[in-house]
């Protein structure tokens, strides 16, 4: 059972790959992927140097047929004459007896179970009775055995990676679209390993959606337990996208889990060259290393919490925060900060900024302001009015103050973990318009922000919560910034207690720059949209278009429709299912060519550049359209 407050790695197996060992005591392994073909020996070649010299301990490669199967024993028999010694995977859709040649040639072979045996999946929904499931697993069984002994002759270990976007329709049909139908796709190639007696095995569960891909491993960890199984497990989050928004999205799913000692190998999948995907990896693994050996957090889950089902925590809604709203924005005005809040940027205005002990000469219309509560009350004297817009912040030993302060919401309280229970729990109970601030300088600040919110579960308080992370980084450091804020709220977003986040930074970092990370936080974490979101893959040998001009045409042609969730995907591998709640999609169809989609159902197929050609390309299919709310603008497009 995985200890929520205090940070110890999860104790897995060995699976030997090549000279690198995964999991046990062995240290998070970090790892990218080619996106040249693998029958451009030169070329792959290369790329794998860039990789490994980047930082890279393993280095997965497109296999889809057996030509390229059997060119991996070129591209590693150069490699190796260059003194390069890491282990090569081979990636393996659609053709089992693929995964049979490349295991003869490589140190790993992932297989995905939902398109190993089973045909590509279809959408339609198909009636499986028990006796036809069983046969068709008995058929899986039947095929991996083939694979499993050239695996053991060949000592080439296994990842059985599992793809929301790629479920079969067998399982499908049985559980549906759901974390549950998952892990279960996972563990019934699990089970077959075992029967088998092999253990050379990584497993990894991924999606777009970090929250499925959260959840799915939780409850894969806790099956396989269950189970007596301990596999060492790969992170990531597939499709993760490019830039700023990439490395965000990636840091809150991979984070969430690595945070609470769950990983032994990760990749952060982004839409440029691979070796960019290797120091963003790295920072990930470092920061989250620096929990180990902390000082032991007391916490107690509350007894209405479920870790592998968890609910957003009820709240009674303060003014904006809380109840059933979306998590509100603060940030902090702070002193070397180069600029305030961009005007005109409405949507990525904060709701509050924190001034402290002075308010601006001229505040902006609308915005609302957190102030020291000794500098509200000398305010509140001078001018009523400003308690429409000026809110009171009290540390936590000016509790008692509290009560002096005239009837406005919010009020904050700064709580920190290991204040006096009986005092706090009474001064909230009386007052459930006080929102509880909750900062930590702990070691593990995730383990003493779960226990305080953990206390009010457990005591009925319904006073919403805001979590505070506070940095210390240069403009030229924003990268960290945002990956180590991504992580510290990665698991708290999927646990269900997040009211608020607030951003505090000591350093040069811009108000503005602070605030995006916020949004871009709380949107990976699928708790507030404010933007338009693109699911794209990082591209790999598979894709037969330019993927990454694709994704900057299409990023320009709508980045003023704000939530809206468009795939750019490059094959068909995961495209329609992971991008399956995407309003619209680009799925890569042949050499320059793309399949459009809108939901599940492909409207059109045509050259790769026809699609940003005037006239407005959806209006083509309008008569497929279903209607939402941002009909008009979509068609505009």
């Amino acid at each position: 059972m995985t200890d929520l407050f205090n940070y110890k790695r999860r104790a897995a197996t060995v699976a030997h790959v090549g000279r690198l060992n995964i999991g046990g005591d062995n240290p998070v392994r970090v790892q990218s992927m080619t996106t040249t073909s693998t029958l451009d020996t030169e070329g792959s070649v290369a790329q794998c140097k860039r990789i490994i010299d980047a930082g890279g301990e393993l280095v997965r490669l497109t296999t889809q047929g057996r030509r390229e199967a059997e060119n991996l024993a070129n591209i590693s028999r150069q490699l190796r004459a260059e003194g390069y010694t890491q282990p090569l995977c081979a990636d393996i859709h659609f053709n089992a007896n693929v995964a049979d040649v490349a295991a003869c040639h490589t140190e790993k072979v992932r297989i995905n179970p939902g398109n190993y045996v089973d045909p590509a999946r279809t959408f339609k929904h198909l009636e499986y009775t028990d006796e036809q499931y069983a046969q068709e697993l008995e058929k899986i069984e039947e095929r991996l055995t083939t694979f499993i002994d050239l695996c053991k002759e060949h000592h080439t270990a296994v990842r059985i990676g599992v793809n929301h976007g790629s479920l079969s329709d067998r399982i499908m049909s049985r559980y549906g679209d759901t974390p549950e139908g998952i892990v279960e796709s996972c563990m019934e190639f699990l089970r077959i390993f075992r029967k088998h007696n092999f253990d050379d095995v990584v497993i990894s569960i991924k999606a777009s959606n970090t929250v499925v891909m959260v959840r799915s491993v939780r409850l894969l960890v806790a099956e396989m337990d269950r189970e007596d199984m301990h596999y060492p497990l790969h992170l990531g989050v597939t499709e993760a996208g490019e830039g700023e928004d990439g490395r965000i999205k990636s840091a809150v799913g991979i984070g969430a889990l690595l945070a609470d000692g769950i990983g032994d190998t990760i990749r952060v999948s982004l839409s440029e060259e691979p070796e960019a995907e290797i120091p963003v990896a790295k920072h990930l693994v470092r920061y989250i290393r620096r929990k180990q050996g902390h000082l032991l957090v007391p916490g107690v889950q509350a007894k209405n919490f479920d870790y592998l089902r968890p609910e957003r925590r009820k709240t009674q809604a303060v003014g904006p925060i809380g109840g059933t709203q979306p998590p509100v924005v603060i940030v902090s005005e702070m002193q070397g900060a180069k600029e305030g809040v961009t005007q005109g940027q409405e949507a990525l205005r904060p709701d509050y900024i924190y001034v402290g002990q002075q308010m601006p000469d001229l505040p902006v219309e609308g915005q609302r302001y957190i102030v020291d509560f000794n500098a509200f009350g000398r305010e509140l004297q001078k001018h009523m009015d400003v308690a429409d817009y000026m809110f009171p912040i009290f540390p936590y030993n000016a509790m008692p103050y509290i009560s002096a302060v005239p009837d406005t919401a919010p009020i904050f309280l700064v709580l920190p973990y290991g204040s006096c229970a009986e005092e706090y729990k009474a001064c909230l109970k009386a007052n459930p318009n006080v929102v509880v601030v909750v900062p930590s300088q702990h070691q593990n600040r995730l383990g003493e922000q779960r226990a305080l919110v953990h206390e009010l579960m457990a005591e009925g308080i319904e006073n919403p919560v805001v979590f505070a992370q506070a940095y210390k980084h240069s403009q030229q450091e924003k990268a960290d910034l945002q990956l180590e804020a991504a992580a510290d709220m990665g698991a708290l977003m999927m646990d269900g207690l997040t009211d608020g986040l607030w951003l505090m930074n000591d350093g040069d970092i811009a108000m503005q720059d602070l605030t995006d990370t916020a949004y871009g936080i709380l949107q990976a974490g699928r708790l507030r949209m404010v933007k338009t979101e693109y699911i794209s893959c990082p591209g790999c040998g598979r894709t037969l278009y330019d993927l990454r001009t694709t994704i900057a045409r299409v990023k320009e042609a709508t980045k003023s429709m704000k939530g809206l969730k468009i795939g750019i995907m490059g094959c068909i591998v995961n495209g329609p299912g992971e991008m399956a709640d995407a309003d619209y999609g680009y799925v890569g169809a042949g050499v320059g060519r793309i399949a459009l989609y809108r939901g599940k159902g492909c409207v059109g197929r045509g050259a790769c550049s026809v699609v940003f050609q005037k006239p407005k390309p959806w209006s083509t299919f309008s008569s497929l359209s279903r209607k939402t709310k941002n009909e008009d603008r979509r068609n505009n497009f």
